[in-house]
């Protein structure tokens, strides 16, 4: 997982992290605490849609 910051924005960006660990404990644990983030980030972007936006892309 990787963050940028700059002009005001925020970047995350996720994704190797299946092949870190058996079973996929780690990547299930990396799926869910990112999703939570998003979802969190969701709501404050539909409560102050002037100040925060969220897009999604996928490569």
């Amino acid at each position: 997982m990787r963050a940028r910051l700059g002009a005001g924005r925020t970047r995350i960006d996720v994704s190797g992290h299946e092949e870190h660990e058996q079973d996929g404990r780690v990547c299930a644990a990396v799926s869910a605490i990112t999703q939570t983030a998003l979802l969190g980030l969701e709501q404050v972007a539909a409560q102050y849609p002037d100040l925060v936006s969220v897009e999604i892309t996928q490569e």
